[in-house]
């Protein structure tokens, strides 16, 4: 195999691996330690540009960041395709969470593509719970096939 596609296989599993990490982490510790910092996302009030929820963009950021420098300024070549994997996750996290979902930005608003229907509804369902018990569908790309099933209900 060679290096290039050894390490665009290296970005490729770390972007992969990375929706198992939101998932454990969104979970255990924004369900459960870290509560505090999560429980605003799951209220209706307007909190203004920021919630205390967007500190994790700086928890999940650091080891990307981590990453990329590590590769940048180190011999660690793979490290720098960890820290890219790492990082367009993030980026497709903003794009699908606070943009298609939150609609922090006004952009993404309609469509009718059946993936993008499901991850909304799942989101959705999960917000249904206020409290951080009894939680449902933790995840972002990779939620229950029961919310891409029922096609009248898809535009929910």
């Amino acid at each position: 195999m060679t290096p290039v596609i050894y390490y665009i296989l290296v970005a490729m599993g770390s972007f992969l691996a990375m929706e198992a990490v939101a998932w454990l982490a969104h979970k255990y510790l924004m369900h459960g330690l870290l509560w505090n910092l999560h429980a605003d996302h799951h209220h209706k009030e307007e909190y203004g540009v920021l919630e205390h929820n967007d500190f994790f963009f700086l928890i999940f950021a650091t080891p990307g960041i981590a990453c990329l420098a590590l590769g940048i300024y180190t011999t660690a070549t793979y490290a720098l395709y960890i820290g890219i994997g790492i990082t367009a996750y993030g980026f497709c996290y903003f794009i699908v969470h606070d943009i298609f979902i939150h609609q922090r930005i006004k952009w993404l608003r309609n469509t009718n593509n059946r993936y993008l229907l499901g991850i909304r509804r799942a989101h959705k369902m999960h917000h249904k719970h206020l409290g951080k018990e009894h939680g449902e569908c933790f995840g972002m790309l990779w939620v229950p096939l029961k919310y891409f099933r029922d096609k009248k209900n898809m535009a929910q």
